[in-house]
Parts: structure tokens; C-alpha cells; sequence
């Protein structure tokens, strides 16, 4: 995650620039589309900021408050970042419904040389993300407010050059609703990759019956229980375990050898193995009956 600070530094200073001259020119043109586009980009500015403050926050060591360090903090800001696309799209929506129901000259050249900009400056900020992307929840969350802005400012754009040749006004505002669209399409997954993680559910590509399966069929192990797998941060996964080994502890040799195998086959980062001999019933403390009501 540090190595991505240059880019948020970036894509913060290029989308404030953008965010500043979409308001002027929004303003000047009469345009809701574009004055939604910079809305939507200063909510993006806001997600960046988010981002770029919760990696900062999970380089930081473990303290005696927060043991497991800050990283889940990274999986807070991917869903804020969720929501502020989400509440930023509301906000377009509302504009446009007003736009339709009163139509007003748009100024369709100013328009166009506006968003195009825009779209170009988004896509350069989005390239910014694009290679950690997809090991990162994190960073897929500021890839997707830009590659979004990106989306957003090309279809102002096109809009504004149907306007200019056309004057169909109506054009500014209809486009602003399919492009909320796509963007709302593209947010519901990270919403609910996000959603899952800050509550504690398996991460996404982590299979915890392989886990099971590799745990039980160590020497010595007759049968795995309490096994539990939730994610630390977007990045970094955590396990714990109890193998029932009658013959006794093995050594920490052995219990560091399962320990790597998890990093570095199951990408389990913090795994922790509790061993028992068997001679008791043991059940794990959140496998309770329902509670009736």
C-alpha cells in the first residue's frame, strides 16, 4: 500500500484541479451534467483521501489497544468509498429528475471541452490504481471512483457535443441517469465485498474447506474444530484452529511448518493453532443453538 502513495498523491491534486473547473464552467453553461460530474468527482476526492489515510494506517504496528494493528481500516474506507459513490449518484439523479421536469439552455461547447478534459485526467488517475487493483479492496475502490469518473465525464462529453449540433437540452440530463446506471452496477460489488469483509466473512478467494482438508491431513491430526478465517485488512487474511493431536503437542518445528504452509499456500498472514489431546468434548463458544424468541 505505501508503494501507491505517489498515486493518491496524484489523483487527489488532478481531481481537486478537475472538481474546481467543472464547478466554474457547470455554473457558466448551465449544465447539470456537468456540475453532477463534479460533484461526483469531489466525492471521489474525498474517497481518495480515505483511502490514502486507511493504507497509511495499516503500515502501523500493532499497539496494546489495537493488537491486530489498524489495517482493518482499509476495509472501512472500501466501504465508505462505496457509499459515497452510492450517495454521489442519489445526488445526480435528484439533478437530473429536476433538469427533465424544467429544461434550460446548456451551453453544449463549453460542455465538451470541459468533460473531455475531465475524462482524460480520470483516466490517467485510474491507470494510477490499476495494477494493484485486484489484490487490493482498497485500492479497487479508488480504481473504481476513477475509471467511473472516467465513464462519467465521456458521457458529458459526447452529451455536450449532441447538444452543441442538435440543441436537444434534454440530452444533459438524460445522460446523466444512464451513466448513474453503469456506475451504480459497478459499485454494488464493491459494496458487497466490503459489507462482507467488516463483518468477519471468509474473504473472497479463500477456500476454508482446502484449509480444512490440509489441516486434517497432517500426521498425528484426527480432526480439526473452532476452525474461523476472517480478513485483518483488504490485503492481509487471519486463521485460527484447533487440531486434535492425541499423541501430544508435535514441537514448534512442526506447528511453524503448518504455520508457513498457510501463508504462503492459503495466504493466511496471522494463523493461530491451538493443539489438544481429546480427552474432552470441546465446543467451539460460537456454535450455539438459535436463541428463541
Amino acid at each position: 500500500m505505501a508503494g501507491h502513495g505517489l498515486a493518491f498523491a496524484l489523483a487527489v491534486v488532478l481531481n481537486v484541479a478537475i472538481v474546481a473547473m467543472q464547478a466554474v464552467y457547470g455554473v457558466l453553461a448551465h449544465s447539470t451534467a456537468l456540475l453532477a460530474d463534479a460533484g461526483h468527482n469531489l466525492s471521489d476526492v474525498l474517497g481518495l483521501l480515505l483511502a490514502w489515510g486507511a493504507g497509511w494506517l495499516a503500515t502501523r504496528r500493532p499497539s496494546a489497544r489495537y493488537t491486530f494493528g489498524y489495517g482493518s481500516s482499509s476495509i472501512l474506507a472500501s466501504l465508505a468509498n462505496a457509499a459515497l459513490l452510492l450517495f454521489a449518484c442519489g445526488v445526480i439523479v435528484a439533478e437530473a429528475i429536476g433538469r427533465l421536469l424544467n429544461p434550460a439552455p446548456v451551453g453544449g461547447l463549453a460542455v465538451f471541452v470541459v468533460a473531455a478534459v475531465g475524462m482524460v485526467v480520470n483516466g490517467i488517475s485510474a491507470c494510477l490504481f490499476m495494477r494493484g487493483q485486484k489484490e487490493d479492496l482498497n485500492i479497487r475502490g479508488a480504481f473504481l471512483h476513477m475509471a467511473a469518473d472516467a465513464g462519467v465525464s465521456a458521457a458529458v462529453a459526447v452529451s455536450g457535443l449532441a447538444i452543441l449540433y442538435t440543441g436537444w437540452t434534454w440530452l444533459d440530463p438524460l445522460m446523466s441517469l444512464l451513466v448513474v446506471a453503469v456506475v451504480v452496477y459497478g459499485t454494488w460489488g464493491l459494496l458487497r465485498d466490503s459489507v462482507r469483509l467488516a463483518l468477519n466473512a471468509v474473504p473472497p478467494g479463500v477456500d476454508v474447506q482446502r484449509i480444512r482438508d490440509y489441516l486434517a491431513s497432517q500426521p498425528g491430526v484426527e480432526d480439526v474444530h473452532d476452525l474461523h478465517v476472517w480478513a485483518l485488512s483488504t490485503t492481509g487474511n487471519a486463521l485460527s484452529a484447533h487440531l486434535v493431536m492425541p499423541a501430544g503437542h508435535p514441537g514448534d518445528e512442526r506447528l511453524d511448518g503448518i504455520v508457513l504452509a498457510l501463508r504462503e499456500r492459503f495466504s493466511m498472514q496471522h494463523a493461530t493453532l491451538q493443539v489438544d489431546l481429546g480427552t474432552t468434548h470441546h465446543r467451539c463458544a460460537m456454535d450455539r443453538p438459535p436463541v428463541a424468541h
